[in-house]
């Protein structure tokens, strides 16, 4: 059996869509890779963090032409075309993180019997009038065991691999890029003479969102083509190597240029933004959810149409004694907007029409 690509990992443990793959994805570690049944404890984190990633994708691109679709992962890894886009590169760095971000909120909360907090730096002066203390998220651990697993899958020495293995380094450095400082007080009467303080890891939110910035700034990788078909040899390992030369831990990278996502295809999985909802008029919405249908509908040739949609919702619910919680349905009718293809065979206008007659005449 040969190594999986990183998305193919990233699929399989999204056990709602592939239970059956559960199983076999653990097993394939277990056997292939670590060979040692400690890293099973660490299996169901790894599930839970990689589909925590994609679902943090598909917020990020949820009004994006191209929005993190499964159908894309899935044909990818299923026809082993190895993609090294600018949104694949996204896709290794958030599912990196969301794994090393489950790990490390694990193992802070005492999930693991081999891991706690990180205390290496209690009682230890931090700075004026606070010193090291609490429990602060034990990222090192959370690192480490996520570039076991994701990493192993990685085992190429081509150009894909590199890029792979980078943004997936990059996902990680993320995590602690945005961890931040908590403290609390200590003194007499709340006087807050000293404080002990502690790093934490921010809501996954903040790490796509950083992320997020860093795709949108994401770097092509520009490579001498001739030594990069060589395969595994020297003269391909030299010319990564070069490539990387002046490229940031930090940053994401890619290969290809991404493809037109407006439009429909099926062999790479993607159904263009035909069909797609796009928001309008809420004052309430972010400028980018604002020109959504700009960005979907109208720049891709396509025209937006209005549908009144009948919701149905809770409402009214009441506690009762006890204790249960008993609410009606209510019914709300919603209007929503779609991309549509534009109308052909229109009539002509009435300009035309004129046209037409006086050529009779």
């Amino acid at each position: 059996m040969g190594p999986l690509h990183p998305l193919t990992a990233m699929l399989l443990s999204m056990c709602c869509h592939f239970r059956f793959a559960s199983a076999w994805y653990v097993a394939y570690f277990w056997m292939n890779t670590f060979k040692n049944t400690a890293f099973l404890t660490y299996a169901s984190s790894v599930q839970v963090g990689a589909q925590s990633g994609i679902q943090e994708c598909k917020y990020q691109f949820a009004w994006e032409r191209w929005n993190c679709p499964e159908s894309t992962l899935q044909l990818s890894t299923q026809n082993g075309l190895r993609s090294a886009t600018r949104e694949t590169s996204f896709v290794h760095a958030i599912s990196a993180a969301g794994v090393m971000y489950t790990l490390t909120k694990n193992c802070s909360m005492g999930d693991f019997d081999n891991c706690g907090c990180d205390d290496s730096r209690i009682g230890q002066t931090g700075g004026r009038g606070w010193i090291w203390g609490g429990c602060s998220d034990n990222v090192a651990f959370g690192e480490k065991i996520s570039k076991q697993f994701v990493d192993a899958l990685e085992n190429g020495q081509d150009s894909r691999a590199a890029v792979n293995l980078h943004n997936n380094e990059a996902g990680r450095l993320a995590i602690k890029a945005t961890m931040r400082r908590a403290c609390k007080c200590h003194g007499v009467s709340g006087s807050c003479s000293i404080q002990t303080c502690w790093m934490q890891l921010a809501d996954f939110r903040e790490v796509g969102n950083y992320l997020k910035i860093k795709h949108e700034h994401a770097k092509k990788l520009e490579m001498d083509k001739k030594p990069a078909r060589a395969g595994n040899s020297a003269d391909n390992r030299g010319a990564i190597a070069q490539a990387f030369r002046s490229i940031a831990r930090t940053e994401l990278i890619y290969l290809e240029d991404s493809p037109d996502y407006c439009v429909k295809n099926q062999s790479m999985g993607f159904q263009g933004t035909e069909g797609r909802e796009c928001l309008k008029g809420d004052k309430n919405m972010s400028q980018w959810e604002r020109k959504s249908c700009r960005r979907l509908c109208y720049e891709c040739g396509l025209r937006v149409v209005e549908k009144r949609i009948e919701v149905v919702s809770s409402c009214n619910c009441k506690f009762h004694w006890c204790c249960t919680v008993k609410c009606e349905k209510c019914t709300q009718v919603v209007t929503k907007y779609y991309c549509a293809r534009k109308e052909s065979g229109r009539k002509p206008h009435n300009k035309t029409k004129r046209r037409h007659r006086a050529r009779r005449h």
